[in-house]
């Protein structure tokens, strides 16, 4: 199976109901026999605050980060900027879509998404005649 990189289209006037940034997270995407995994990098959300839809083969993956107000402090200066996370993904017919699971640890989310059994190798029996 290959994968081709595919760019996805945005519609540009989007309007958010939230006033804050939003990031597409870092997804590391690899490849195992029966299954695609990505490792999506998404400091500050946990699995209360992540929302994954899959709507016609597009996977969206969303996260909210709520930050704590400094209270005995005022902020001189900040370079780590913080923001939601948004990011979509086009499925091909390979992946099972009813299997996928999705796990998240310490601000990385990692989804499993099964090969379809239709698109795993099948190995041929040969015997001798």
């Amino acid at each position: 199976m290959s994968m081709e990189k595919k760019e996805l289209q945005v519609q540009t006037e989007v309007e958010r109901t939230r006033n804050k940034n939003v990031f597409v997270p870092q997804t590391d995407i690899m490849e195992k026999k029966d299954a695609i995994v990505l490792m999506a990098d998404m400091p500050g959300v946990d699995d209360k605050t992540v929302n994954i839809v899959l709507e016609k083969n597009v996977l969206t993956i969303m996260g909210t980060v709520e930050v704590e107000p400094l209270t005995k402090y005022d902020l001189a200066y900040a370079e780590y900027g913080v923001g939601d996370y948004q990011r979509a993904f086009t499925l091909s017919e390979d992946i099972d879509q009813d299997k996928i699971e999705a796990t998240v640890t310490n601000g990385v989310l990692k989804l499993i998404l099964p090969k379809a059994k239709a698109t795993l190798p099948k190995k041929i029996e040969v015997r001798a005649s």
